[in-house]
């Protein structure tokens, strides 16, 4: 209110902004907790670790993260990826241990994230290629779903491999409990009609909240139908990690914090509206990483930001992170005040709820838009996901960035190379092409321009393509016009200096020009500069025409210009 005891706009739209928040957090609740504890069960932990995820966390990164809306709790990659990592270090599955295993892993996250900060090395996040990561997704949605399928039928499998397990639920298919799948039918039936007839409703909600309802009422469980069971109720109690596990669960905590990184980055960008502040991503490597620490002391598994999660706070009218402070508050009073309750959940239910949200990891379109537009790019989705498929899931990740800096690599191994010559009649300079067979080059000069970043990699590619152009054309003076080089690394100033030689030795003159600043002083420090002296380092590939027809005015000879 103002000094005058009026209400004024600002009052009203804070106000409407709140009751937004409020219901936002409330909607974003009844979707994140169901899925929470699911995705829980899928890292082969109790429930209730599932919402200490969903409440420490999001309350972190709601006080710390840059995104407006951005709901960051587990997502089904970290899960799948905490499943074996825990799996390793815990092979017996021991409850107390895994507890323990999870606080490890969870704080060793957080700690690599803080320390990326620290680096700056927020640009990391781009290191997997959009293709890559469809692949790797994808492999890690068929893997979700296979490793739930077994509890959808009420049937146990000993994990050995992807293809082999599916080959296990095909054997044990006989086996199938009737009731069980009849729950989980019932759960899909739920959460496909109410995403269908109502988008973004609390269908994961209402599907638990009535399988709950039944399981008490028909008695479920004394049917042969597998429940949760008992859940530890009131807050969650002080867990320390286990300096001694460090050294086995670093390596999959390096790539747990990329995707928990990779993901949260990737949902942040995808909500930000025109006129929200963008996304920061150091400032999100600070938010995500203490979200972990914080998480972990209290048990939480590795979080991250989710999509869908954040989709339904936009949906619903999100106005700002005080709506992922009433989802974790809803979390805080589920913990204190329902957990009895949630112990007649079926483990079906669960099953039907992360297959459902799983799925939608397999983007058989995005597979083919990738290869509608580059082939290449689609052979890197499907190594991906055959990585994550044939090698497992922290290997896949391997594979995947790998596979995004061969990809990389493979897309500069070969840059442009090409003769400039200039359209006849005009002040136009352009790569020679049987396009234009009119343009003038002239002759004794060879104005020869690659395009791209010089480095190792292609180096060697860029100076035989010049070295068989000078063979090809034998040319007085060779212009290598660097205008669209932006930098040049050692290995390729090396190379660089190496044609100089071969070229001189071959009787042609070597000019450089159109460096940028960068390039510039890259070759006054190896001195290439001096050697060359100022008559051969030129502003543009005009400059060098004009020099070049000057120089053979001056000689008495008459500089013709031909058709390329």
């Amino acid at each position: 209110m103002s000094q005058s005891g009026t209400i004024t706009n600002s009052d009203k739209l804070g106000s409407t902004a709140l009751r937004f928040d409020i219901v936002a957090g409330l909607t974003a609740a009844a979707v994140v907790l169901p899925k929470a504890m699911a995705y829980a069960t899928v890292a082969g932990l109790p429930v209730e670790i599932g919402l200490y995820t969903a409440f420490i966390p999001m309350a972190v990164y709601a006080l710390l993260g840059s995104s407006r809306v951005l709901s960051v709790s587990s997502t089904a990659t970290l899960a799948i990826l905490t499943a074996t990592q825990l799996g390793m270090v815990v092979p017996d599955g021991d409850p107390a241990k895994l507890v323990t295993a999870t606080a490890t892993l969870a704080a060793l996250v957080g700690a690599m994230l803080l320390l990326a900060r620290l680096l700056k090395l927020g640009f990391v996040a781009n290191f997997i290629s959009t293709p890559v990561l469809t692949g790797f997704k994808a492999g890690i949605g068929l893997v979700i779903v296979l490793d739930q399928v077994p509890k959808l039928l009420g049937v146990h499998i000993t994990k050995q491999g992807f293809f082999v397990d599916v080959l296990s639920v095909a054997h044990h298919i006989p086996d199938t409990s009737l009731m069980t799948l009849a729950v989980a039918v019932a759960t899909f039936a739920v959460l496909i009609a109410m995403e269908r007839l109502w988008p973004h409703s609390p269908a994961p909600l209402v599907a638990v909240g009535g399988a709950i309802t039944a399981s008490w009422f028909f008695g479920l469980k004394a049917l042969g139908v597998s429940t949760v069971g008992l859940i530890p109720q009131g807050f969650p109690s002080l867990t320390l990690p286990d300096l001694a596990l460090i050294g086995q669960l670093a390596p999959g905590a390096l790539g747990i914090a990329l995707m928990s990184f990779t993901e949260t980055i990737a949902a942040g960008r995808a909500f930000a509206r025109p006129g929200e502040p963008p996304i920061d991503a150091n400032r999100e490597l600070v938010a995500t990483g203490a979200g972990n620490l914080g998480g972990a002391l209290f048990g939480a598994m590795p979080a991250g930001g989710g999509t869908s999660q954040t989709a339904v706070v936009r949906a619903v009218g999100g106005q700002s992170q005080k709506a992922s402070l009433v989802t974790a508050g809803t979390a805080l009073a589920t913990m204190l005040l329902l957990a009895p309750i949630l112990g007649f959940m079926p483990n079906a239910t669960l099953a039907a709820v992360v297959i459902y949200y799983s799925v939608g990891l397999i983007q058989p379109a995005e597979f083919r838009a990738i290869r509608g537009v580059r082939t290449m790019e689609f052979r890197w989705a499907l190594i991906a996901c055959a990585g994550v498929l044939l090698l497992g899931t922290l290997k896949g990740i391997v594979v995947a960035i790998i596979v995004s800096m061969i990809g990389l690599a493979s897309q500069t191994a070969h840059p442009r190379v090409s003769v400039i010559g200039r359209k006849r009649g005009a002040d136009v300079l352009r790569p020679v092409s049987p396009e234009h067979p009119d343009d003038e080059t002239f002759e004794g000069l060879l104005i020869v321009r690659p395009e791209g970043r010089l480095y190792f990699v292609n180096a060697q590619d860029v100076a035989e393509q010049i070295d068989a152009l000078v063979m090809q054309h034998m040319p007085r003076v060779l212009a290598l016009d660097m205008s669209r080089v932006p930098d040049i690394e050692y290995s390729a100033l090396l190379a660089l200096m190496e044609g100089e030689k071969r070229a001189t030795e071959r009787g042609a003159v070597v000019w450089l020009m159109g460096l940028n600043p960068g390039v510039l002083e890259v070759v006054r420090h190896a001195g290439l500069d001096q050697r060359l002296g100022r008559e051969r380092m030129l502003f543009n590939a005009r400059e060098a025409i004009e020099r070049y027809q000057a120089l053979r005015a001056a000689d008495g000879v008459t500089t013709t210009a031909t058709a390329s």
